[in-house]
């Protein structure tokens, strides 16, 4: 009689019963197929005192593990959490439906319940993410040597063959794009002292982000989607899919811009150039939004309320700044506190980036440890950015146009507007450190 052994780490062993010769192992190891996935088969011969054979089999190891000790170089790689594809399948109920808890470009996260009982958000990874194992690893590794508060805690991963998965701890009341901002309904009550926590949350985050961490973090999608809330309704900042790593002795690096249209800093947009003033300007946008309680684009309203940082620009040049404070707060709110806010918003989003403050000093303008004494110059405005665009684009297109040339469906310039988009402008250069603002007036 002959026995298969097939051990698969770390709690897979079983024995096989084989009543041929060893031609059986293909047989058997074809039943099995499903649930021994891909095997490398590896014999070792023993015999005992009654002559049987036992043929050991392994699977390949293909874990993440030998894949991290493949890179070690990574400085901390060897500290991720390993997870199983088989773990976190089974902690999600083989990914049920009922369990996802949100979907965007990035893929999927699902709720689900480790073996040890913790709660958790799988949160695995579009295979259009285009992300290679080295990338993956390294921005694991970024996110995990990094604990704050304000940010969300990542428990570990998962790289198994084409899966790419991320475990975060399990933040009970989502996002505030799906509860302060979003159309459906929501029992938690946003009172004017909640918003508070929430923007000084996210500023500390953030501050931590840009001044504390070495090399210093730029988030680039800073929003109203990425903040997620816990039970007791801390701010926690999410997502660090295309957060950069900015050393101490740079200034600035250049990258192909990525983002979410309404929180772009206009000058990142138009040239590239990556600061952590550019996470400054997103949080800007988004704390006007928790102000107002409202999206920083919504094109359903009469032209001149559709874009919130026009409209709150607006109204402190009037005076009226505590208009666009939420009504659904039923003024029951602290008047000169929610325009110092809105102030804050407002040198945040300045047109020239090196007017805009850092976020540590941002902090404290929101504590009312700095008074919010500064000039404030026009912010880079999303109206006139919009508008570069659709310019670029038209004229693109009649350019196309007189070459014989039509866009094929689903490029830049047959698409529709996009709530999230990657941008990349070729037709703008730098014109000598003019202000966004300039460059618009000089293009008319």
């Amino acid at each position: 009689m002959i026995e298969i052994q097939a051990s698969t780490p770390p709690d897979f062993d079983t024995w096989f019963p084989m009543t041929s010769c060893p031609l059986g192992i293909c047989q058997v190891l074809n039943r099995k197929k499903s649930d021994l996935g891909h095997i490398r088969l590896e014999l070792e011969f023993y015999s005992n005192r009654n002559d049987l054979l036992f043929f050991t089999c392994k699977k390949r190891d293909t874990s993440a593990k030998q894949i991290i000790q493949k890179h070690g170089d990574i400085p901390g790689v060897e500290n991720v959490r390993i997870y199983t594809y088989k773990e976190l399948r089974s902690a999600t109920e083989d990914f049920c439906l009922t369990n996802k808890i949100g979907e965007g470009g990035f893929g999927s996260v699902f709720k689900g319940k480790l073996k040890d009982g913790t709660v958790v958000a799988i949160k695995v990874l579009s295979s259009e993410s285009r992300q290679g194992v080295r990338e993956f690893l390294n921005e694991l590794t970024v996110i995990s040597s990094i604990v704050h508060e304000n940010l969300v805690t990542l428990y570990g991963c998962c790289v198994e063959g084409d899966h790419r998965i991320l475990v975060y701890n399990y933040l009970e009341n989502n996002s505030l794009a799906q509860t302060l901002l979003g159309g459906g309904r929501s029992d938690i009550q946003f009172s004017w002292r909640t918003r508070c926590k929430i923007c000084i949350g996210v500023a500390r985050g953030l501050a931590f982000l840009h001044e504390e961490v070495r090399p210093h973090i730029v988030h680039r999608d800073i929003k109203a989607s990425n903040i997620l809330l816990d039970k007791d309704l801390t701010p926690k900042i999410s997502d660090f899919g295309l957060a950069k790593l900015l050393p101490a002795n740079m200034t600035h690096v250049s990258t192909r811009v990525a983002g979410t249209i309404g929180y772009l800093a206009p000058e990142y947009a138009v040239r590239g150039q990556l600061t952590r003033r550019a996470d400054i300007y997103s949080f800007g946008v988004l704390l006007l939004e928790i102000v107002s309680g409202r999206c920083n684009t919504n094109t359903r309203l009469p032209y001149e309320d559709q874009f919130l940082l026009e409209r709150t620009w607006t109204l402190y040049e009037r005076g009226e700044l505590v208009r666009i404070v939420d009504t659904s707060l039923n003024d029951d709110f602290d008047a000169e506190e929610a325009c110092r806010f809105l102030r804050v918003g407002l040198v945040c989003t300045q047109d020239n980036p090196k007017l805009r403050p850092s976020m540590s000093t941002v902090v404290k303008m929101m504590t009312g440890e700095k008074k919010v004494d500064l000039e404030i110059t026009k912010p880079g405005l999303i109206s006139d950015f919009m508008d570069l665009k659709v310019r670029n684009h038209k004229k693109a297109g009649e350019e196309n146009a007189s070459l014989g040339l039509t866009p094929l469906e689903g490029s830049s310039l047959s698409s529709g507007s996009s709530t999230h988009a990657t941008v990349s402008f070729t037709a703008i250069t730098d014109r000598s450190g003019m202000s966004f603002n300039q460059q618009i007036k000089e293009k008319n």
